[in-house]
């Protein structure tokens, strides 16, 4: 599956390369409260900061990423897509963090990317990084909009799915797209869940 087999609905575009800050905005804004990443970076600065270095470093660039105005956004890796950081992305994630956070934050972090890269997938599947919808937006839908068009793409294809689920609010919602857990991930004891959701393609 390649990002010409998925087709964006009305109101949803691909996300243009200078765009990456727009969609980290969208995207940290989305995880102000969200209990995992509050638990691994302790401030909502830093928690912006990382989103928005991994969508213009990682996801604008090499994923499939797009939006529905300024509203929400949603961050895919495809088959293929090579997500990891390299010693820079390390370099321009600690800076921020350490300051906004301190180091313990930073050992938290790397934590939680090697227990997530352990925990992943190896065969061929799409992956959710995030989904997010500004708060104000939040209840309308705008949520199943943007992450259908990815779905409707993986049936098609008949390729699984897979995401972690960071806050144990939006388990229903990725229930009622099909995923399933498929266990849980703790970088450390104290950590709150994070649990890895995998989605079967269905057959129409």
């Amino acid at each position: 599956m390649t990002a010409d087999d998925i087709e964006l609905g009305d109101g949803l575009v691909r996300a243009k390369a200078e765009e990456g800050g727009l969609v980290g905005d969208i995207t940290a804004e989305a995880f102000r409260n969200d209990p995992f990443n509050l638990w691994m970076l302790g401030r909502y600065p830093a928690i912006r900061a990382l989103f928005r270095h991994q969508a213009k470093r990682i996801y604008v660039p090499r994923g499939f990423v797009y939006r529905a105005g300024e509203d929400g956004a949603c961050m895919w890796a495809l088959p293929g897509t090579d997500t990891l950081f390299t010693r820079l992305d390390y370099y321009l994630f600690a800076l921020p963090t350490l300051v906004y956070s301190g180091p313990a934050a930073i050992a938290r972090a790397v934590k939680t990317g090697e227990a997530m890269e352990k925990s992943h997938p190896t065969f061929p599947h799409a992956y959710l990084f995030s989904i997010g919808v500004r708060p104000e937006k939040q209840g309308t839908g705008l949520g199943r909009k943007l992450i259908q068009p990815v779905l409707d793409a993986c049936d098609r294809a008949q390729m699984p799915a897979y995401l972690e689920n960071s806050n144990p609010a939006n388990t229903g919602f990725y229930a009622s797209c099909g995923f399933e857990p498929v266990g849980e991930i703790r970088p450390t004891p104290d950590a709150p869940p994070l649990v890895p959701m995998l989605r079967q393609p269905r057959r129409s």
